[in-house]
């Protein structure tokens, strides 16, 4: 079992205000810039693409020379660096595809040399069902082997797929009835994604950053490539905007960096079903040392079970009891990515609300990932169980969730998720439950999460025996050390008598009664027998 650990804290933050009235005139000069600056990012990835493994910082510096003189300095700085980026995430992208494809490869093979019907074990599947499926998983594992052929190959050569716009995006052009699109709509969504509206930040320029300027007040002025100079409207070839920015959220920070000189990335993006502009603007700073995990849970912890469509939390105090009662935030992940992504952040703001009332300094949440339990071949027929594990936001719920914590002041634990939900119902639902509350499955999981980041076992402490049971009265319990291995599985039944009295033969100075000057012998020697009766009589 993974002991927990004390998630580190974020390194950035990235803000976002809407750019509001713009003029005709902004809207155009922005799709000039963002549709010319887009194409040679586009030209720019292909090149890095073919270039493969046998990258280097001569190639790079032939790239951005090229780029210069379309453009900027600045700006090829940053489509050069962009098209790095891509090729690098795509390459990480591909490996976790070989590894998808190598699990599910070695889980077919396990199961096509089982026989038909054969039951799995606890940790294993069974054979397949029927001679048909078994036919079916035998074709399919030929498929398999030939994807991850391919991808092989594609890995040794360096080669990768990577589209500016998204995949998804493309294939949504064959499907525009679905989408409930029209083509002219989809090409204005394929055609805003593919612009190159960013720079990053340069520390010690003017106000952190000199292809996109954003003064302390919120002006806004763009470096216009050389192609585009004539549409200047200020001097030293740059247009200033009609639209000014205040970041509501985390402004004073924004303002003392630009104020200060100090790097800050700027992008802009049109999102084309509100028709609106909007500015983010990102920044890097060093992380908050993390606390120890005593000082963390030196006031208690407050475990969060993760489910599907709520999270189940429980205050612990320091002894690992439960206090109070369970609480459950509820979330709807269904609709758009905007919208589930707003869901989890209200859901996460209502827990550190919570949090900071009890006076608690830390969370515990499970470090799950389910990346190897998402595979068709794990689960395949169970394609509902599925769906629940992928519609899980595991990572990017403990990702903001760490971010929104660090400016509240609380830690968040990481703990393993190993038998969490199965041993806190088994050992905490039923106690907890009254006549006037009725724990679930997932509350009980909440304190078993909590107590595991206290370093508590989950199982609880047996009670003593009654006062009539005088003859073996002590304080009975099955609380084990934390260093005790196994301390948090069911104690095992050891077969035999219960009391504390010794057994016929085996009391404390039965070795010695032989020595005694005694006419018999003690009682634990032997039994007495009663001989048979003659048959005479």
């Amino acid at each position: 079992m993974v002991e927990p650990f004390v998630a580190p804290g974020p390194s950035g933050v990235a803000v976002r205000d809407r750019l509001k009235h713009l003029t005709v005139e902004d809207e155009r000069v922005l799709r000039l810039v963002g549709a010319h600056m887009g194409a040679l990012a586009s030209r720019d990835l292909k090149a890095r693409c073919a270039d493969g493994l046998e990258h280097s910082a001569d190639k790079w510096a032939v790239r951005k020379r090229a780029l210069t003189s379309l453009s900027s300095s600045r700006w090829a700085g940053a489509v050069t660096k962009a098209s790095h980026d891509q090729w690098a995430l795509s390459r990480r992208c591909l490996a976790a595809h070989v590894r998808s494809l190598e699990a599910g490869i070695q889980t077919i093979r396990n199961r096509l040399s089982l026989p038909v019907g054969a039951r799995g074990s606890k940790g294993a599947p069974g054979g397949y069902r029927s001679a048909r499926e078994w036919h079916a998983k035998s074709r399919r594992l030929v498929t398999l082997e030939a994807r991850h052929a391919a991808a092989i190959r594609d890995w040794q050569a360096g080669r990768v797929r990577a589209v500016r716009g998204g995949t998804h995006l493309a294939n949504t052009r064959h499907h525009l009835a679905d989408a409930q699109l029209t083509q002219t709509q989809w090409r204005q969504r394929w055609e805003a994604e593919r612009w190159f509206l960013a720079t990053d930040g340069e520390s010690g320029k003017r106000y952190g950053n000199e292809t996109i300027r954003v003064t302390p007040d919120g002006e806004i002025s763009i470096k216009l490539p050389a192609p585009l100079a004539e549409l200047a409207n200020a001097s030293h070839g740059r247009y200033v905007l009609a639209a000014r920015v205040t970041f509501p959220h985390r402004g004073p920070e924004w303002a003392d960096r630009v104020q200060a000189n100090r790097a800050v990335a700027y992008g802009i993006h049109l999102h084309v079903g509100r028709g609106r502009w909007y500015l983010t603007a990102s920044w890097q700073y060093a992380p908050t040392p993390a606390i120890s995990l005593d000082a963390a849970l030196s006031q208690g912890v407050i475990g969060v079970d993760t489910n599907a469509d709520h999270l189940a939390a429980w205050r612990l105090d320091p002894h690992g009891n439960p206090t109070g009662s369970p609480r459950r935030f509820f979330y709807d992940l269904t609709g758009t990515a905007g919208h589930r992504d707003a869901q989890v952040r209200h859901t996460l703001t209502r827990l550190l609300h919570w949090a900071q009332t009890c006076g608690v300094k830390a969370i515990a949440i499970e470090d799950l990932d389910f990346a190897a339990d998402k595979t068709r071949e794990k689960h395949g027929r169970k394609k509902k169980f599925r769906q629940l594990i992928s519609g899980l936001p595991t990572s990017r719920l403990r990702a903001r969730l760490t971010s929104m914590a660090d400016a509240t002041g609380i830690a968040i634990i990481a703990v393993d998720p190993a038998y969490t939900s199965k041993w806190g119902a088994q050992h905490w639902q039923r106690p907890t439950t009254s006549t006037t509350r009725k724990t679930s499955r997932h509350d009980a999981a909440s304190i078993a999460i909590g107590r595991r980041a206290q370093g508590h076992p989950i199982r609880r402490r047996t009670a003593p025996p009654h006062d009539d049971r005088s003859d073996r009265r002590g304080h009975r319990t099955v609380q084990a050390r934390p260093a005790a291995l196994g301390r948090e599985e069911t104690s095992p039944r050891i077969p035999g008598p219960r009391t504390r009295c010794a057994e016929p033969g085996y009391g404390a100075k039965a070795g010695d009664q032989h020595a005694q000057h005694r006419s018999g012998r003690a009682a634990e020697h032997g039994f007495w027998r009663q001989d048979s009766l003659p048959l005479s009589l």
